[in-house]
């Protein structure tokens, strides 16, 4: 909740009680180093960026520069333009009434200057707080230069009976309104060349122009531009002398590891209280969210140009966790554990955070999600099991023999069910004895809890690594034979 505003009504007040007025750039600097000083993080709930990313804005604060945040889609630049609030003061003072934010310390429109010259010391005073002093706009083809700057009024100008060549007819846009804050342009390259443009002169020397009326206002904004990297698609571009106007352009990135990654999915996701306490989630696969991720940023079936978003891993997670609620739900069980064959569910997740490469055309989303996953699964495998190498020895194809032999003995396919519930879920698991071994093998110590679904990766990354088949259909899952093993018992080998 916001703190109480300062009790200061008018102008003679302020400079009785000694207040200096700074500008906003000034504001981040000042308040920046004191959070530094103290210790405190400055842009809190970003993860992955200590030592890249937040340096370099904070060096670029320091320098009071305009900002351009560049990087693909889902790299927290709108909200690490959003967090710089924090870094306000907490209430500034403005001429009341004024449109323009003005600084009774030195006011820019004709209200403010006529005002301060009428009132003098008795010039009424209001407060602005530091989160009303956040301006976004996302730039589409259909912005103009009166949206953003201003134009005139015809409307104004008959109201109040005055000539066009008065500026009191001007209505002003969104950026002089947003003077003494902080101005975000998302999505630069889509604004129209003619539109930057009329930028130059706002970041270099705060003046504007509006039909005619040059206007020497020196405004004073912290601009922050986000974008995507100038080459994807045909999207535009920043044209060259904006971009030689601001002061740092600096690069964002996905995040470097699978435990960064999954700090921001955990943050990120809306889980209600309910979820959170009867849906266990193992930590396994947490850790499988997140490759699903990393597997897709190099997989060919995806644009790389577009990038992979990590509201996909969010949005997975939260798919992932209400498959599991609608199970426990059906068997009215008050609670249940999500487990692998429930990845099966979440494709709807996956699909629209994709932009396709023509090889992911070709397959078509469901698959590639399919694939997605399944390359996942065989990445965890092989980070917690023997690889299955290509040109097979003997004695590495026995450490998983005894399981490939159970398949291949059993009449009828192994089967893993919606319609099961946990108890009986973890029974069908554990009666496959070599699976067993396979565990208490390479993971002696793993909690029960993690059990089954590690059970289930070794599965599957058997399936992945071609020595077990598997077949998904609606809410079942099946395990058997591989096909090279069937074909050899066809022809009598």
């Amino acid at each position: 909740m916001n703190s109480k505003a300062p009790a200061i009504k008018t102008f003679g007040e302020l400079k009785k009680a000694g207040y200096s007025a700074r500008s906003i750039r000034d504001e981040l600097r000042s308040n920046l180093l004191k959070a530094i000083g103290e210790g405190r993080q400055a842009f809190e709930g970003i993860h992955g960026y200590e030592d890249t990313v937040i340096p370099e804005l904070e060096r670029a604060i320091l320098s009071r520069h305009h900002i351009n945040l560049l990087g693909l889609r889902g790299q927290a630049k709108t909200r690490l333009a959003r967090l710089m609030l924090n870094l306000l003061d907490e209430w500034i003072p403005v001429i009341a009434g004024s449109e323009v934010n003005d600084d009774p310390f030195s006011p820019l429109s004709y209200f403010g200057r006529h005002q301060l010259a009428e009132h003098k010391d008795a010039t009424p005073i209001s407060w602005l707080h530091r989160s009303d002093r956040f301006f976004e706009k996302l730039a589409t083809p259909d912005v103009t230069i009166a949206d953003l700057i201003g134009d005139v009024d015809p409307i104004k100008a008959a109201n109040l009976k005055l000539p066009y060549s008065d500026e009191r007819v001007i209505h002003f846009g969104m950026i002089p309104r947003a003077n003494r804050c902080i101005f975000v342009i998302n999505e630069l390259p889509d604004l129209q060349a003619r539109i930057q443009v009329a930028l130059f002169n706002i970041l270099q020397e705060g003046d504007i122009q509006i039909r005619g009326f040059q206007l020497r206002f020196n405004f004073d904004l912290q601009f922050v531009f986000t974008a995507n990297p100038e080459d994807y698609t045909n999207r535009g571009s920043i044209v060259t002398p904006l971009k030689d106007r601001i002061g740092s352009q600096i690069l964002t990135h996905y995040p470097s590891s699978v435990e960064v990654a999954r700090k921001i999915t955990m943050q990120e996701a809306r889980l209600d209280e309910a979820q959170q306490k009867n849906i266990r989630v193992p930590e396994l696969a947490l850790e499988l969210i997140e490759r699903i991720g990393f597997e897709a940023r190099q997989s060919e079936y995806i644009d790389s140009k577009s990038g992979i978003s990590a509201r996909m891993s969010i949005s997975a997670y939260e798919n992932l966790v209400s498959s599991a609620e609608l199970r426990m739900i059906k068997h009215r069980k008050a609670s249940t554990t999500v487990r692998l064959s429930d990845f099966a569910n979440i494709t709807p997740a996956l699909t629209g955070k994709m932009e396709m490469a023509y090889e992911g055309e070709q397959e078509g989303a469901r698959s590639v999600a399919s694939i997605l996953v399944g390359a996942a699964v065989k990445s965890m495998f092989e980070s917690y099991f023997s690889k299955v190498p290509k040109m097979e020895k003997q004695n590495v194809r026995g450490i998983y023999q005894d399981l490939v032999d159970w398949f291949k003995n059993k009449e009828e396919e192994f089967v893993l069910s919606e319609t099961m519930d946990d108890t009986t879920y973890a029974k069908q698991l554990d009666s496959i004895k070599p699976l067993t071994a396979l565990l208490q093998r390479f993971h002696p110590d793993i909690p029960k809890s993690e059990a089954a679904f590690m059970k289930e990766v070794l599965l599957w990354g058997l399936a992945e690594s071609k020595k077990l088949s598997l077949v998904q259909v609606r809410d079942t899952i099946s395990f058997g034979s591989s096909q090279e093993d069937v074909l050899k018992d066809i022809m009598g080998r």
